[in-house]
Protein backbone atom coordinates (compact mmCIF):
# COMPACT_ATOMS: atom_id res chain seq x y z
CA UNK A 1 0.00 0.00 0.00
CA UNK A 2 3.06 2.79 0.83
CA UNK A 3 4.64 2.18 -2.34
CA UNK A 4 1.08 3.22 -4.30
CA UNK A 5 0.49 6.78 -5.43
CA UNK A 6 -2.05 8.52 -3.54
CA UNK A 7 -4.50 9.33 -6.68
CA UNK A 8 -4.28 5.12 -7.40
CA UNK A 9 -5.93 4.48 -3.94
CA UNK A 10 -10.24 4.66 -3.51
CA UNK A 11 -9.82 6.32 -0.21
CA UNK A 12 -13.06 6.50 1.18
CA UNK A 13 -13.34 2.38 0.24
CA UNK A 14 -10.65 1.74 2.05
CA UNK A 15 -12.20 3.37 4.74
CA UNK A 16 -15.18 1.92 4.54
CA UNK A 17 -13.33 -1.83 4.53
CA UNK A 18 -11.38 -0.42 7.63
CA UNK A 19 -15.10 -0.23 9.80
CA UNK A 20 -16.32 -3.25 8.00
CA UNK A 21 -14.22 -5.58 10.40
CA UNK A 22 -13.39 -9.48 10.20
CA UNK A 23 -15.64 -11.99 11.54
CA UNK A 24 -13.99 -14.40 14.03
CA UNK A 25 -17.07 -15.96 15.40
CA UNK A 26 -20.61 -15.01 16.08
CA UNK A 27 -19.79 -12.49 18.37
CA UNK A 28 -16.36 -11.51 17.97
CA UNK A 29 -14.52 -9.40 15.26
CA UNK A 30 -11.37 -7.98 14.28
CA UNK A 31 -10.12 -5.10 13.11
CA UNK A 32 -7.00 -3.41 11.48
CA UNK A 33 -5.92 0.03 12.19
CA UNK A 34 -4.73 3.70 10.36
CA UNK A 35 -2.10 5.88 11.48
CA UNK A 36 -3.33 9.54 11.09
CA UNK A 37 0.22 10.79 12.60
CA UNK A 38 -0.76 11.03 16.54
CA UNK A 39 1.22 8.32 17.50
CA UNK A 40 -1.92 6.28 18.91
CA UNK A 41 -5.56 4.85 17.14
CA UNK A 42 -7.53 7.59 15.99
CA UNK A 43 -10.54 7.56 18.59
CA UNK A 44 -13.42 7.69 15.94
CA UNK A 45 -11.90 5.07 14.22
CA UNK A 46 -12.51 2.70 18.03
CA UNK A 47 -16.32 4.14 17.44
CA UNK A 48 -16.88 3.40 14.10
CA UNK A 49 -15.57 -0.26 14.28
CA UNK A 50 -17.16 -0.89 17.59
CA UNK A 51 -20.72 0.08 16.21
CA UNK A 52 -19.73 -1.98 13.29
CA UNK A 53 -19.40 -4.79 14.97
CA UNK A 54 -22.25 -4.48 17.37
CA UNK A 55 -24.14 -3.85 13.96
CA UNK A 56 -23.36 -7.44 12.95
CA UNK A 57 -25.03 -9.08 15.92
CA UNK A 58 -28.56 -6.76 15.62
CA UNK A 59 -31.82 -8.27 13.98
CA UNK A 60 -32.45 -6.74 10.68
CA UNK A 61 -34.43 -3.22 10.56
CA UNK A 62 -33.36 -2.47 13.99
CA UNK A 63 -31.06 0.80 13.86
CA UNK A 64 -28.97 2.83 16.64
CA UNK A 65 -30.49 5.62 18.37
CA UNK A 66 -27.59 5.76 20.97
CA UNK A 67 -24.17 4.59 22.07
CA UNK A 68 -22.15 5.40 25.53
CA UNK A 69 -18.68 4.67 25.36
CA UNK A 70 -15.36 4.87 27.68
CA UNK A 71 -12.08 5.00 25.76
CA UNK A 72 -9.66 3.28 28.54
CA UNK A 73 -6.64 2.97 27.48
CA UNK A 74 -4.29 4.32 23.81
CA UNK A 75 -4.58 1.81 21.42
CA UNK A 76 -1.43 1.28 19.39
CA UNK A 77 -1.93 1.58 15.11
CA UNK A 78 0.29 -1.63 14.66
CA UNK A 79 -1.64 -4.02 16.32
CA UNK A 80 -5.08 -5.17 15.34
CA UNK A 81 -8.06 -4.47 17.74
CA UNK A 82 -10.54 -7.59 18.69
CA UNK A 83 -14.15 -6.54 19.37
CA UNK A 84 -16.27 -8.85 21.61
CA UNK A 85 -19.91 -8.48 21.91
CA UNK A 86 -22.48 -8.97 24.57
CA UNK A 87 -26.03 -9.83 23.32
CA UNK A 88 -27.28 -7.94 26.52
CA UNK A 89 -30.98 -7.55 25.14
CA UNK A 90 -33.23 -8.38 22.62
CA UNK A 91 -36.88 -6.95 22.83
CA UNK A 92 -39.51 -6.35 21.22
CA UNK A 93 -38.75 -2.81 20.48
CA UNK A 94 -34.85 -2.28 21.08
CA UNK A 95 -32.06 -4.48 21.21
CA UNK A 96 -28.90 -3.51 23.38
CA UNK A 97 -25.23 -4.30 23.17
CA UNK A 98 -22.50 -3.78 24.91
CA UNK A 99 -18.79 -4.04 23.14
CA UNK A 100 -15.22 -4.12 24.74
CA UNK A 101 -12.13 -3.31 22.31
CA UNK A 102 -9.00 -5.33 23.12
CA UNK A 103 -5.11 -5.34 21.89
CA UNK A 104 -2.81 -7.70 23.27
CA UNK A 105 -5.88 -8.90 25.60
CA UNK A 106 -6.32 -5.76 27.46
CA UNK A 107 -9.27 -3.58 27.25
CA UNK A 108 -8.65 -0.63 25.34
CA UNK A 109 -12.08 0.53 24.76
CA UNK A 110 -15.92 -0.27 26.01
CA UNK A 111 -19.68 0.75 24.54
CA UNK A 112 -22.76 0.24 24.85
CA UNK A 113 -25.23 0.74 22.06
CA UNK A 114 -29.38 0.61 22.19
CA UNK A 115 -31.38 -0.37 18.55
CA UNK A 116 -34.97 0.54 18.33
CA UNK A 117 -37.55 -0.57 15.00
CA UNK A 118 -38.67 2.73 13.69
CA UNK A 119 -42.00 3.87 15.48
CA UNK A 120 -44.24 6.87 14.73
CA UNK A 121 -44.29 9.35 17.52
CA UNK A 122 -43.86 13.44 18.62
CA UNK A 123 -41.28 15.56 16.79
CA UNK A 124 -39.87 18.86 17.68
CA UNK A 125 -35.86 19.84 17.28
CA UNK A 126 -33.18 22.63 17.47
CA UNK A 127 -32.98 24.93 14.86
CA UNK A 128 -30.06 24.87 12.76
CA UNK A 129 -27.29 28.23 13.51
CA UNK A 130 -26.92 30.33 10.29
CA UNK A 131 -23.67 30.08 8.56
CA UNK A 132 -22.15 30.08 5.20
CA UNK A 133 -23.05 26.90 2.84
CA UNK A 134 -19.62 24.76 2.08
CA UNK A 135 -19.85 25.61 -1.64
CA UNK A 136 -18.49 28.99 0.19
CA UNK A 137 -15.59 27.97 1.83
CA UNK A 138 -12.42 26.44 1.81
CA UNK A 139 -11.46 23.44 2.74
CA UNK A 140 -9.61 22.23 5.73
CA UNK A 141 -6.97 20.71 3.73
CA UNK A 142 -6.65 23.78 2.02
CA UNK A 143 -6.33 25.52 5.33
CA UNK A 144 -3.79 23.02 6.81
CA UNK A 145 -1.33 23.20 3.86
CA UNK A 146 -0.54 27.26 4.67
CA UNK A 147 1.03 26.00 8.41
CA UNK A 148 2.44 22.97 6.33
CA UNK A 149 5.88 23.70 7.45
CA UNK A 150 5.27 23.64 11.37
CA UNK A 151 3.36 20.56 11.02
CA UNK A 152 4.65 17.37 12.84
CA UNK A 153 6.38 15.25 9.68
CA UNK A 154 3.82 12.10 10.56
CA UNK A 155 0.60 14.34 10.24
CA UNK A 156 2.45 16.12 6.92
CA UNK A 157 2.84 12.94 5.44
CA UNK A 158 -0.77 11.69 5.47
CA UNK A 159 -1.70 14.95 4.51
CA UNK A 160 -0.09 14.19 1.67
CA UNK A 161 -2.63 12.18 0.35
CA UNK A 162 -6.42 13.23 -0.14
CA UNK A 163 -8.53 12.46 2.57
CA UNK A 164 -11.88 10.19 2.72
CA UNK A 165 -14.11 12.88 4.44
CA UNK A 166 -13.80 16.32 3.47
CA UNK A 167 -14.34 19.12 5.97
CA UNK A 168 -14.96 23.02 5.25
CA UNK A 169 -14.93 24.89 8.55
CA UNK A 170 -17.13 28.25 9.20
CA UNK A 171 -14.39 29.46 11.78
CA UNK A 172 -10.81 30.20 10.20
CA UNK A 173 -8.71 29.93 13.67
CA UNK A 174 -4.98 29.49 13.22
CA UNK A 175 -3.49 25.58 14.59
CA UNK A 176 -0.61 27.33 16.42
CA UNK A 177 -2.60 30.98 17.68
CA UNK A 178 -2.55 32.22 20.90
CA UNK A 179 -5.56 34.00 20.51
CA UNK A 180 -8.41 33.46 22.67
CA UNK A 181 -11.70 33.08 21.69
CA UNK A 182 -15.32 31.67 22.27
CA UNK A 183 -15.77 27.97 22.55
CA UNK A 184 -17.95 27.29 19.49
CA UNK A 185 -16.75 25.79 16.27
CA UNK A 186 -19.26 24.98 12.82
CA UNK A 187 -17.80 22.91 10.60
CA UNK A 188 -19.59 20.99 7.24
CA UNK A 189 -18.22 17.48 6.19
CA UNK A 190 -19.18 14.75 3.60
CA UNK A 191 -17.35 12.26 2.44
CA UNK A 192 -15.93 12.72 -1.36
CA UNK A 193 -17.55 10.25 -2.99
CA UNK A 194 -21.13 8.31 -3.11
CA UNK A 195 -21.67 5.73 -0.18
CA UNK A 196 -23.94 2.75 -0.19
CA UNK A 197 -27.44 2.98 0.98
CA UNK A 198 -27.40 0.88 4.05
CA UNK A 199 -28.51 3.33 7.12
CA UNK A 200 -25.88 1.29 9.48
CA UNK A 201 -23.12 2.67 7.25
CA UNK A 202 -24.10 6.00 7.46
CA UNK A 203 -24.10 5.88 11.03
CA UNK A 204 -20.91 3.97 11.72
CA UNK A 205 -19.33 6.73 9.57
CA UNK A 206 -20.48 9.16 11.27
CA UNK A 207 -19.50 7.89 14.64
CA UNK A 208 -15.51 7.85 12.95
CA UNK A 209 -15.93 11.25 12.03
CA UNK A 210 -17.51 12.72 14.93
CA UNK A 211 -14.29 12.74 17.32
CA UNK A 212 -12.42 14.93 14.74
CA UNK A 213 -11.37 17.86 15.63
CA UNK A 214 -14.30 17.60 18.65
CA UNK A 215 -12.28 18.01 21.70
CA UNK A 216 -10.11 21.30 20.64
CA UNK A 217 -12.98 23.48 21.29
CA UNK A 218 -12.70 23.25 25.21
CA UNK A 219 -9.06 24.81 24.45
CA UNK A 220 -10.40 27.82 22.19
CA UNK A 221 -11.07 30.31 25.31
CA UNK A 222 -7.61 29.74 26.98
CA UNK A 223 -5.36 30.05 23.80
CA UNK A 224 -4.41 26.78 23.41
CA UNK A 225 -4.64 24.56 20.47
CA UNK A 226 -3.88 20.33 19.84
CA UNK A 227 -0.69 21.05 18.46
CA UNK A 228 1.14 22.91 21.33
CA UNK A 229 3.74 21.52 22.75
CA UNK A 230 2.65 21.89 26.29
CA UNK A 231 -1.00 20.29 25.91
CA UNK A 232 -1.96 16.37 26.73
CA UNK A 233 -5.37 15.88 24.56
CA UNK A 234 -7.17 12.37 24.71
CA UNK A 235 -10.84 11.16 24.59
CA UNK A 236 -12.18 10.06 27.66
CA UNK A 237 -15.77 9.26 27.08
CA UNK A 238 -18.34 9.70 23.83
CA UNK A 239 -21.97 9.55 23.22
CA UNK A 240 -23.81 10.28 20.48
CA UNK A 241 -27.75 9.74 19.97
CA UNK A 242 -28.99 9.38 16.28
CA UNK A 243 -32.37 10.94 15.59
CA UNK A 244 -33.26 10.71 11.82
CA UNK A 245 -32.12 9.13 8.62
CA UNK A 246 -29.05 11.35 6.93
CA UNK A 247 -26.32 10.66 4.37
CA UNK A 248 -22.41 11.28 4.66
CA UNK A 249 -21.92 11.48 1.07
CA UNK A 250 -24.25 14.54 1.65
CA UNK A 251 -23.06 17.88 3.61
CA UNK A 252 -23.35 17.93 7.51
CA UNK A 253 -23.36 20.67 9.72
CA UNK A 254 -21.42 19.98 12.87
CA UNK A 255 -22.40 22.91 15.10
CA UNK A 256 -19.88 22.39 18.23
CA UNK A 257 -19.59 24.25 21.56
CA UNK A 258 -17.90 23.55 24.68
CA UNK A 259 -19.85 25.18 27.94
CA UNK A 260 -17.04 24.02 30.39
CA UNK A 261 -13.79 23.15 31.21
CA UNK A 262 -12.33 22.21 35.14
CA UNK A 263 -9.67 19.90 36.47
CA UNK A 264 -7.79 18.91 32.98
CA UNK A 265 -10.79 18.33 31.51
CA UNK A 266 -13.05 19.90 28.50
CA UNK A 267 -16.83 18.89 28.06
CA UNK A 268 -18.05 19.66 23.98
CA UNK A 269 -21.40 19.36 22.88
CA UNK A 270 -22.26 19.23 19.24
CA UNK A 271 -25.05 18.75 16.67
CA UNK A 272 -25.14 17.44 13.49
CA UNK A 273 -27.95 18.69 10.90
CA UNK A 274 -28.43 18.49 7.34
CA UNK A 275 -28.51 20.75 4.53
CA UNK A 276 -32.21 21.07 5.17
CA UNK A 277 -31.82 22.01 8.41
CA UNK A 278 -32.70 18.54 9.97
CA UNK A 279 -31.21 17.52 13.14
CA UNK A 280 -29.97 14.34 12.50
CA UNK A 281 -27.40 13.69 15.47
CA UNK A 282 -26.24 14.89 18.62
CA UNK A 283 -22.59 13.99 20.43
CA UNK A 284 -21.09 14.81 23.65
CA UNK A 285 -17.64 14.27 25.01
CA UNK A 286 -15.43 14.83 27.76
CA UNK A 287 -12.11 14.63 27.41
CA UNK A 288 -8.72 15.60 28.99
CA UNK A 289 -6.69 18.65 28.35
CA UNK A 290 -3.95 18.59 30.28
CA UNK A 291 -1.51 21.75 30.27
CA UNK A 292 2.00 20.82 30.92
CA UNK A 293 2.59 24.35 32.42
CA UNK A 294 2.00 27.36 34.48
CA UNK A 295 -2.21 28.03 34.16
CA UNK A 296 -3.10 31.93 34.38
CA UNK A 297 -5.28 32.67 37.80
CA UNK A 298 -8.89 33.30 36.95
Amino acid sequence: MATRACSEIDILAELLQLLNLEQIDEITFRGQSQDLGFGSVYGGQVLGQALSAAYKTVPAKRHAHSLHAYFLRSGDVREPIVYQVDRIRDGKSFTTRRVVALQKERAIFSMSASFQIFEKGFEHQDKAPSVPAPEELASEMELVHRVADRLPPRILERLKCPQPIEVRPVELGNFFSSEKRPPVRHQWFKTIGEMPDDPSIHQYLLAYASDYGFMPTSLFPHGQSLLQPQMQVASLDHAMWFHRPFRMDDWLLYAVQSPNACGARGLAIGKVFDRLGVLVATVAQEGLIRYHGDIEAP
